[in-house]
């Protein structure tokens, strides 16, 4: 499994228009299926009076978490055509939101799918898409003695972000570390007299 993955690096939207018919597109960065579903919450919400609100999102690096829906709109003409979107970008933890204001005239199956397709795809072609590695969280506790050695070894790496310090008699770091670097990254800390990986 790869620990690297394409995603948008901040929110961005399109507008598509057919026959009358507006299709909003709003696109999410997302790290987990209930970030997603909040989010869908809040728009559903804010456009609480369009005639539908379809989504599909996709979550973590091997790309096989993902749910969609059509909201109302015939099956498969709208999730499926946003998911559709999200493959063939090649992405993951991203959520699109397609809100339709239905403007009378009726678009048939293949009109939805184009639209609901066109849509996504424009929210994702206004995004800046960046390319990132998983991350993984380490905790460890150490004593006070040690504290120059595990510092040394977390400056030396740039690649680490500490979360949370604290430093007392008893010390304890939280960090994040790409996931492919963590192993490493263990055991050069609990080869330091007294840390234990929490």
């Amino acid at each position: 499994m790869s620990d690297f993955f394409k995603t948008i690096k901040s929110p961005s939207e399109g507008l598509y228009k057919e026959k009358m018919s507006r299709f909003i597109s709003l696109a999410f960065p997302a790290s987990s299926a209930d970030e997603a579903r909040g989010l869908i919450k809040k728009i559903q919400n804010e456009y609480h009076d369009a005639r539908h609100v379809c989504w599909a999102f996709m979550i973590g690096t091997d790309r096989t978490e993902f749910y969609s829906s059509d909201n109302g709109e015939p099956s498969g003409t709208a999730g499926k055509p946003i998911l559709g979107q999200i493959n063939s970008f090649g992405l993951t933890n991203i959520l699109i939101i397609v809100v339709r204001y239905f403007g009378g005239i009726k678009l048939g199956t293949p009109g939805l799918i184009a639209a609901y397709r066109a849509a996504a795809s424009q929210a994702i072609g206004n995004a800046e898409i960046i390319e990132c590695h998983e991350q993984s969280k380490l905790s460890f506790s150490f004593p006070y003695l040690s504290v120059n050695d595990v510092m040394k070894i977390i400056k030396s790496d740039g690649e680490i972000t500490v979360l949370s310090q604290n430093f007392d008699n008893s010390c304890s770091i939280r960090l994040q570390i790409r996931s492919d670097m963590a192993d490493s990254l263990k055991r050069r800390l609990t080869e330091i007299d007294g840390v234990t990986m929490l």
